[in-house]
This record gives structure tokens, sequence and C-alpha cells, in this order.
């Protein structure tokens, strides 16, 4: 292979667009993008020049079609079928549509020629006054005129002696501008295998055109016939292939057409939501920078709240300082340098300043804090309508403002959960409205403190805490909450387990005889009886509590907690299904 040789795709990018279309394409090739030499007809149906495709890159192929291969070319036509097996071939790629072409044995040459673009090629030079026409014959002056019995170009020389012949004295010569209105004014078609004789014939055995000589040779037992004979025949087979491929197009180009609506309606709709992307976008960071705006001034007010504070507290502290100095200076320098009798005339002055000197309540810490924290996660509420994060909190949790909430702070239940609630605050007392605080939670029972209740404690990020546990067993248990490792308020404190709730067995009713339906056997805890031999309680008779009761244990609570024991003070025969 030529190292010099350039790929395909390198050829191909330089193509300008639409080359192989339009009028161009049938006169014109693709890559060199002049006037098509000696074209050769590709197995895709794209056309190019000889030496356009001699110059592209090939590669070898595995071809395991044998002599069944589908390419077409006027050398290979003649060629013996070889054996089905594997053989290495050489290939190329079409410069028009990256088809594969297996070349033949021949190479490019012996691909089929296609004499329609020659055909083309003539009637554009023609229409050019000739230029480029070389004479047939020669192959070297220009053309001038044109024989219409060998239908051969010549030139003006080669003219004189085709008429000084005795074979072509009388042919009809015809100048090139006579021939510019002619669809058609193509060169006679040879054998390859026989140069001097023209295809006339065809072997219908071989599917293939032949000529005189061909018929005498190689295909003597072949029928043949004219080629004007049998064109109808198989350009009626070809019309029908191209009847059955029409409405492929037809599918193809409506197939395209809703390809680009589609693609119109796309981009419209991408432009459509990038509008809305850019107006939501640009609406969101205007809120967010209005919410910045505001947080940074926040900010700033607190930062001057402080300040002014601490400058205020600074203030006081200096001239609480300065009035203690002018005391201790005073008093010191009087009781080293005064007399006796000085020091007893000032006594009276001076300890009445030092007592109030020394009653002034000050604080030796500063009396504001520097917890200024941004909190990215929380919400911050709408602004111009988009939900916005991010707050400055300054609150500082105070565990000694912290209370602990809940029914069941105090008592629980053996094997079922229990729970109680922890409300945060701040030092002064206000609800901190958010989590993240570690808060730790230990149960533990008096009698057993190395078994301690598992405890959950859920943040519900509100500035509220839920914890809950499960006891094992009953007893009295101790527990502790800490924040910062400091109590709660009302931490450490205990809880009272009690056993696990006992359900009634018996029935909540007015009385044995409405609920029973009237049977004499059926008795009730409240002890009342109705004369007649009914053992249980009747409405206005002897033991009726007055009041709806259970009957198992009488207790008038309907939510309360059965307490029958199951001795035998208590009746065997309570009613325990609700009737009527």
């Amino acid at each position: 292979m030529s190292e010099n040789r350039k790929p395909l795709l390198g050829i191909v990018s330089k193509l300008p667009s639409g080359t192989a279309l339009g009028n161009s394409g049938k006169t014109h090739c693709p890559l060199c993008l002049g006037l098509f030499k000696a074209p050769r007809l590709l197995p895709c149906l794209h056309t190019v020049c000889t030496t356009c495709l001699e110059q592209l890159e090939p590669f070898s192929v595995v071809d395991i079609r044998g002599g069944d291969s589908d390419t077409s070319s006027e050398g290979s036509i003649f060629q013996e079928l070889k054996p089905r097996s594997l053989q290495s071939q050489i290939g190329i790629l079409c410069p028009v549509c990256d088809a594969q072409v297996d070349l033949p044995m021949g190479g490019v040459k012996a691909l089929t020629i296609d004499h329609l673009a020659v055909n083309d090629v003539m009637l554009e030079s023609l229409r050019g006054e000739g230029q480029g026409l070389v004479c047939d014959l020669c192959n070297d002056r220009e053309v001038e005129k044109r024989c219409q019995t060998c239908k051969a170009n010549l030139c003006h020389f080669c003219c004189q002696a085709h008429r000084r012949q005795k074979k072509t004295t009388y042919h009809t010569m015809v100048d090139l501008k006579d021939l510019k209105g002619y669809s058609r004014i193509g060169k006679p078609i040879l054998c390859p295998v026989h140069p001097a004789e023209e295809l006339r014939l065809f072997c219908e055995f071989c599917d293939r055109p032949v000529c005189r000589d061909c018929v005498v040779g190689e295909h003597r037992e072949h029928p043949c016939d004219f080629t004007s004979n049998v064109i109808h025949k198989h350009g009626d087979s070809v019309r029908e292939l191209l009847k059955g491929t029409q409405p492929h197009v037809e599918a193809l180009e409506e197939a395209l057409a809703q390809i680009h609506i589609m693609n119109s309606a796309l981009q419209k709709r991408v432009e459509a939501v990038a509008a809305d992307v850019r107006t939501f976008s640009e609406g969101y960071i205007k809120a967010i920078e209005e919410h910045r705006d505001k947080l940074l001034k926040q900010l700033e007010d607190i930062r001057a709240q402080k300040e002014n504070s601490l400058q205020l507290q600074k203030a006081q502290l200096e001239q609480l300082l300065a009035d203690m100095r002018t005391g201790v200076e005073f008093t010191e320098h009087l009781l080293t340098s005064g007399s006796d009798l000085e020091i007893l005339i000032t006594k009276g002055v001076v300890v009445e300043r030092l007592r109030k000197l020394n009653k002034v309540q000050y604080s030796a810490r500063p009396g504001v804090n520097d917890k200024i924290r941004f909190c990215p996660q929380e919400k911050a509420g709408q602004c111009h309508g988009y939900e916005i994060y991010g707050t400055i909190n300054t609150k500082e949790l105070d565990p000694a403002k912290c209370v602990l909430q809940g029914e069941d702070l105090h008592r629980a239940r053996e094997k079922q959960t229990a729970s109680f609630t922890l409300l945060c605050k701040d030092a002064a007392g206000e609800i901190m409205g958010r989590g993240g605080d570690n808060v730790q939670v230990a149960i533990v029972p008096k009698d057993k403190k190395d078994s301690p209740v598992r405890t959950v404690v859920q943040d519900n990020k509100d500035g509220t805490y839920y914890i809950s546990y499960t006891p094992k067993e009953p007893g009295v248990y101790t527990v502790w909450v800490c924040i910062k490792e400091q109590h709660v308020q009302g931490s450490p404190f205990t809880v009272t387990v009690r056993r696990k709730h006992r359900p009634h067995s018996g029935v909540f009713h007015c009385c044995t005889f409405c609920s029973s339906g009237g049977q004499k056997t059926a008795r009730c805890a409240c002890g009342g009886t109705m004369p007649g031999g009914y053992l249980g309680c009747g409405h206005g008779h002897k033991g009726h509590p007055g009041h709806p009761h259970w009957s198992c244990c009488g207790k008038f609570n309907e939510k309360s907690e059965c307490t029958w024991t199951g001795g035998q003070s208590a009746p065997r025969s309570l009613l325990r299904t609700v009737a009527l």
C-alpha cells in the first residue's frame, strides 16, 4: 500500500456539503470535483473517478461469500465462480456514503464503468464548445467532428483519414456544435474480452451482455439473444423492483419531514423551557440576593446591638473602676499619711463612700456573647414567591431553662412504650426554634443500675425532642436528661413503672338483668341481687350501685384497669359478652 495515500475519512472531511447532489453529481466526481474521468459505478450506486478510487486507503476484509459476492463489475463477470471459503479481500469505503465496497480481483479497474456518467460528461463538454474532449483515435488532438456510424469523436486529421478509408468513406460525419441538442451521444460499449467487438447480445444463462465472438466461444451452448429483444423482459423486472422501492422513498421522505417537524418543535420547546428556566433562575437569584442583603443587614444590626451593649458595659465598669481606685487610693493615703485626728475626722465620709462602692452590683463577665450562627438548612419563609433557606440565630441554649413535658413523664407500663418531650429554651426563656443539640438521656432502674433502658431521641428540628423508651419490668426508674453535660430543668426525676394494663373480662353495663337478657344465673361484681332467684343486679334493687359499671370488677370508669384478681370472693359466672 502506498503510504502517501490519504485515509478515506481525511478526504471525506474536506468534501463540501452536498457535493454528490444536484446536476453536478451526474458529471462531476465527489472527490476531485472535476468532470468524471473513467467513472466507476460502486455497488452503492455512487460514481467516482477511477484515479480517485485508486487513491483511497484500502483495507483487508474477510469474504465468506466466495463466488456469491454481489459486487458487480465488468471484469469480474467473466471470472469463474470460486468455491465458498474464507478469503482475504481488499475493500474500500465509498467516499459519499461510507458503504463498504469489496474490490474484485482486478481491483478498482474491474469495477463497472458508469456509461451514463460518460455520456453526461460528453454532453457537458459539448455545451462548453467541446473543451476537454480529445480524439478517440489519436487521443491527442481536440475533437471537431463525430462519426454517427462509428459513434466516435474525431479530430480534424483523423476525420480526413476516416473518410479516405474504403470502409468508412460513406460514414456520416457531424460537427460537434450540431450535437448540442442531443440527449445521448455515448460511445459503443465494447466487450472487455474482445475489445474489437461491441456488446450487442445478452446471455440468459450467465445473465450478462456478450459480443458476437463470446457467443461462438465460451457461451456457445447458452441461450443468447439480441439486447433489443430481451430488454423488455429485463427492463420490466427492474421497473417492478423500482415500483417496490419508490414507496420506501416516499415513506422515508415523510419520516424525514416528520423528523424535521419534530426537530423544529423540539427546538421551540427547548427555547421555551430555557426561557422558563432563565426567568425562574433570575427570579430565584433576585430573591436569594434580596434575602442575602436582609441577612447581612440583620447581622450588622446584631453586631451594632451587641457592640453597643459591650461599650455601655465597658463605660460603666470603667467609671466604677475609676471610683474604686479613687476610694482605694484616698483611703490608703489617709491611713499611711494622715494623723490620728485627721483619720478620725474623715473616717465618716470614707466609710460611707467605701460601703456604697462595695454595694454596687456588676458582672465580671461580658453582658453579651459572640454566639452568632448561620443555619443554611432552616426555612426562612418566602421571598417573591420563592421558598428560601438560611437564618441567623443568636440564641444560646440554656439547660436550666429547658423543660420536660408529657403525660408519661412520671408513669409508665411494663413492655409498653412511654414517651415525653423536651422543650429547649434560651437564657431568656424563649423557644430555640431549631434542633441539632446533643441531648443525652439515661433511664436506669433503681435496683438494677447496670441495666439501663434503651432510649430513642428524635430531633423534631423545631427546638423540641421526642424521647421514647420501653421498660421491660415494673419498678422505680431514675431518668437523667442532659444537654451540654448539664441537667435540664426537673432532671433527674423518677418514673414509676406499673405492671401491664389489665383489660376488663366482663361487660360495661347498666345492670345484669338488662345485659344478660334476664338470665337468673348471671352475676355481677357489684354484688347486687334481685328477688325471684336472680343472682345479678337490677335497677332499683338491693346492692345496685346506681351507675353503669363493669360486671367483672364493679368499677364505674369505662376506661379503667380491671382489678379483679380471680379470688374466691369474686363471682364465677360473670357475664363476659355484650348482649342486647
